[in-house]
């Protein structure tokens, strides 16, 4: 049983030894790639960007794509719901959304992660990040921001303005159109009339 032990230490002490010596070898120039035991996709048959191929008759690797070709993720064909943008160009007035409780609710939630901390909860311009010495952001209740476009804000989102960055990569297109219907109903509700309340609850109002 002792020569057994003996013979499995000196065992687990030569595989040691070839192992650093595999793994020094790393760290001598050689043409040819090392020994990998656990490959793990280093090594993949495949071509270099404007690398030279034998296969094609131009030598070139990059290669047209197809007609019609679409890349993942990028099929956005409808520019109105993408873009915001009409057939010519132009900002569309209202959202291309049917405006519904859960979409507001979708919309108040999003806001509350990505708007409020440098607009505030009530699109004042008064948020956290303002006390913290960033520069203020207009209030979304001044005139001229009350008659942009819907479009006008959902592109705001989609590539900032000024200090405030891009949202594209964080929001999708349906939270961004849910951020601006929020946003139509906190202006509402900051520059709304007696005549916009139902007359069984004008009484409720102070």
């Amino acid at each position: 049983m002792k020569k057994f032990r003996i013979y499995i230490a000196l065992t687990l002490i030569a595989c040691t030894f070839v192992m650093l010596s595999l793994g020094c070898a790393r760290k001598r120039p050689s043409e040819k790639p090392p020994i990998h035991l656990n490959p793990d996709m280093d090594n993949q048959p495949k071509y270099k960007t404007q690398s030279k191929s034998a296969f094609f008759n131009d030598s070139a690797t990059m290669r047209t794509p197809v007609a019609g070709t679409v890349a993942r993720g990028e099929l956005e064909d409808d520019d109105v719901f993408y873009k915001g943008k009409d057939d010519k160009d132009n900002f569309v007035k209202k959202a291309p959304v049917e405006v519904t409780m859960q979409l507001l609710d979708r919309g108040q939630e999003r806001f509350k992660i990505y708007c409020s901390p440098c607009h505030s909860r009530v699109g004042d311009g008064k948020g956290i990040m303002i006390t913290r010495g960033y520069v203020p952001p207009p209030s979304f209740h001044s005139d001229r921001i009350r008659e942009f476009p819907d479009a006008r804000i959902f592109d705001i989102i989609t590539h900032g303005v000024r200090n405030m960055p891009s949202y594209r990569n964080q929001i999708p297109p349906e939270d961004r159109w849910a951020i601006v219907a929020y946003l139509r109903a906190l202006q509402r509700s900051q520059n709304a009339a007696i005549q916009d309340i139902p007359v069984e609850l004008r009484e409720t109002v102070k």
